[in-house]
């Protein structure tokens, strides 16, 4: 049963990428589910919009705290050659 009502609300791929692109590109270093509802260009079930945060969490593109949601996703190749290439402490 528990199955069945996750597949419910399973989320389109243009509903996560809404999602997605309203994190990258809020001004705020952290919003709650809340507020995220209220930046959306769409409303989103509740249930959905947890399992794309789910997502997003593990994919390691956002971080989720007590105080809310942060965009961490960083695409900038210097960084991740820096990365690879840096000296572990």
């Amino acid at each position: 049963m528990q199955k069945q009502a996750r597949l419910q609300h399973s989320p389109t791929l243009n509903t996560v990428i809404m999602v997605e692109n309203t994190l990258q590109a809020m001004n705020e270093s952290v919003i709650t589910i809340a507020q995220l509802k209220t930046k959306l260009p769409k409303q989103i079930n509740h249930n959905t919009l947890k399992i794309i945060l789910e997502y997003l969490e593990e994919s390691n593109k956002i971080a989720v705290s007590i105080k809310g949601i942060s965009w961490m996703h960083n695409t900038n190749i210097n960084l991740k050659n820096a990365i690879k290439e840096g000296l572990e402490l």
